[in-house]
């Protein structure tokens, strides 16, 4: 009886041991997110449009009404802000555009993609903070992708080529898949995915013209593709999933409609007074007055036009939250919605343009959740894209860095669940 005692005290200490290591993973498997972004999809864009699958997703998780992006709502900065939690005038990346007011040079929104100190001034996007913290993160296409933060990049990291086509429907589905192996075969924490469209058909076509609907279609085919390719890699109960936008999308007001914003017109401003200017870049523009220039540069344009609105930086609206860097230019110029402001003359061929005031409801992108974390079948309210970062830190089970966003603004999309580190929630 003692041997046999003895004998059986190992064997159920094991299974108590091995009921005890078991039990963690099946009651609380390591949560994953993904967050991806469909470029310029503007929060009403599935109210004109069949979408079937973005309506599944919304009763199986959480819609918010609208999201308010930051100012200046372009790709690039309004990306960086998803990503750090910060307002443009904190993160520093405050263009699409890389410019030396010195050289007179500016590079184009992809060129600009590889220079790396225009992202990597101070700020570190949720990919390093997250590694840094034992996570595995990864990254395709998405803007900030090619740069490197303090030495650091993202584990698993793709940039498009340049050229790239944006539209191609069988590379939205080769990359979903891609991302979703890199969650199961080598398990990475974090994604975030990027998709150009409906950008660039909002852009070329406009907003309300029937190839945007389409585009709408192939957003639409897309999310419900991600969500049976999450569930074929066996996902569907640890991967959290965000799909958002970086703006919206308003349609463009010519000649004939409008008076257009000329700045060579206007009486007084002669672009001679100017050592650098960035205009010619839809509905905002930057300029650096010559020394002794900025009074007469100023006066000249504020309320040449009753549709452009002239800043010195340091009275821009405190709202907007773009004025508190060196890299922003003494003069501020944005328009009205619908009116974009040129220089010599107009030479912008775009039907849809963005960068507005964000308080634009054109300007709003969409928000949809899902995933263990969230709730079901709940609307929400509108928030701002600031406090997605704050949201995505806690689904992960790590502590942000230094931020502009509130997880108190995005509490309530959660379910009371357990983090990573088993706290209550």
């Amino acid at each position: 009886l003692h041997h046999n005692a003895v004998l059986a005290m190992p064997w159920s200490l094991c299974l108590l041991w091995a009921s005890c290591v078991l039990a963690v993973p099946l009651s609380n498997p390591k949560p994953k997110l993904l967050l991806i972004s469909f470029d310029g999809f503007r929060w009403n864009y599935d109210q004109d449009v069949d979408t079937p699958n973005l309506d599944q997703m919304a009763q199986d998780g959480v819609k918010a009404q609208y999201v308010t992006p930051p100012y200046i709502s372009i790709t690039s900065p309004a990306h960086f802000t998803l990503l750090t939690g910060r307002y443009v005038e904190n993160h520093g990346v405050i263009h699409n555009m890389w410019f030396n007011t010195t050289s007179g040079m500016k590079k184009p929104y992809y060129q600009t993609q590889h220079v790396n100190e225009w992202w990597d001034n101070g700020t570190v996007p949720i990919w390093i903070t997250a590694q840094r913290q034992g996570l595995k993160a990864g990254s395709v296409h998405f803007p900030g992708t090619a740069s490197s933060y303090q030495g650091e990049v993202a584990m698993k990291q793709e940039v498009e080529p340049p050229h790239y086509n944006y539209k191609n429907e069988t590379a939205w589905q080769e990359n979903s898949d891609k991302v979703m192996s890199w969650f199961r075969d080598e398990d990475l924490d974090f994604v975030s995915l990027y998709f150009g469209e409906p950008d660039v058909t909002g852009h070329k076509y406009g907003p309300d013209s029937p190839q945007r609907r389409e585009t709408v279609k192939q957003v639409d085919r897309a999310v419900g593709y991600i969500r049976h390719s999450a569930e074929r890699h066996g996902l569907t109960d640890r991967l959290n999933i965000i799909i958002t936008a970086d703006h919206g999308m308003s349609t463009v007001l010519r000649k004939g409609q409008v008076e257009e914003i000329i700045l060579s017109k206007i009486p007084g401003f002669s672009f001679k007074d100017l050592s650098f200017h960035l205009v010619d870049y839809g509905p905002s523009g930057m300029l650096l007055p010559k020394p002794g220039k900025l009074e007469k540069v100023y006066n000249a344009l504020k309320g040449a036009h009753p549709h452009l609105h002239v800043y010195k930086k340091e009275e821009m609206p405190e709202r907007l939250h773009f004025s508190k860097n060196d890299r922003i230019l003494p003069i501020v110029l944005f328009a009205d919605l619908g009116y974009l402001i040129n220089g010599y003359f107009p030479v912008q061929i775009n039907k849809g343009e963005h960068g507005f005031d964000n308080q634009e409801m054109d300007m709003k992108p969409f928000f949809r959740a899902v995933g263990p974390a969230f709730q079901k079948n709940l609307e929400v309210g509108p928030f701002e894209t600031v406090n997605i970062y704050p949201l995505m830190c806690h689904i992960l089970g790590i502590q942000p860095e230094v931020n502009d966003g509130h997880l108190n603004a995005t509490r309530h999309l959660l379910v009371t669940s357990q983090t990573r580190s088993g706290e209550l929630t």
